[in-house]
């Protein structure tokens, strides 16, 4: 991520419209910030998005597919910048060099897609939100079927029959 110009940073183009399961989202989100792991999202990647230019502090839930694809939800910790990253990036090594090659995109907890970022060997760029949105719409998808499998009922209350213990210890991560 040391590649990344400046020169990417850029007005985002307007937002687009929130998908019809934003709800599920914002569970999401609070499921993250439970149990999520403490990490932090590069200076480059968070000035690209529009989210400062230090590392910002997330709380991260990550899972790793078959194809070697590491499909992450980030949310933000700290309390002057708040969003959500989605990313779906495969990490590559080829020869003396490790870099990561996929997209990310900056939501919030409403669903609305604020930016999206197409990761590659030289670096980041700013692309359309049209141009990954069923990708974005597929990692969404994702995350929420996650959720539902780590969360079995779907009642408003928890089980009492099912710890957050428990909970965790179904959830597959990198």
């Amino acid at each position: 991520m040391a590649l990344i110009p400046v020169a990417l940073l850029a007005q985002s183009p307007a937002p687009t419209p929130p998908y019809s399961g934003q709800a599920d989202l914002s569970k999401v989100e609070e499921w993250v910030l439970s149990q999520g792991t403490a990490e932090s999202i590069a200076p480059e990647l968070a000035a690209i998005l529009g989210l400062g230019s230090d590392r910002l502090p997330v709380k991260v839930k990550s899972f790793r597919t078959s194809d070697g694809v590491s499909h992450t939800f980030a949310v933000s910790t700290n309390s002057s910048q708040k969003g959500i990253v989605l990313s779906a990036l495969k990490t590559i090594v080829d020869k003396m060099q490790i870099y990561s090659v996929g997209t990310a995109w900056l939501t919030d907890r409403s669903g609305i897609l604020h930016e999206t970022i197409r990761v590659d060997a030289s670096g980041a760029s700013v692309v359309s939100n049209t141009s990954r949105a069923a990708e974005f719409n597929n990692i969404k998808a994702f995350f929420i079927k996650r959720l539902k499998a780590a969360s079995p009922t779907t009642s408003s209350s928890p089980s009492p029959r099912m710890s957050a213990t428990a909970a965790r210890g179904k959830e597959e991560t990198k």
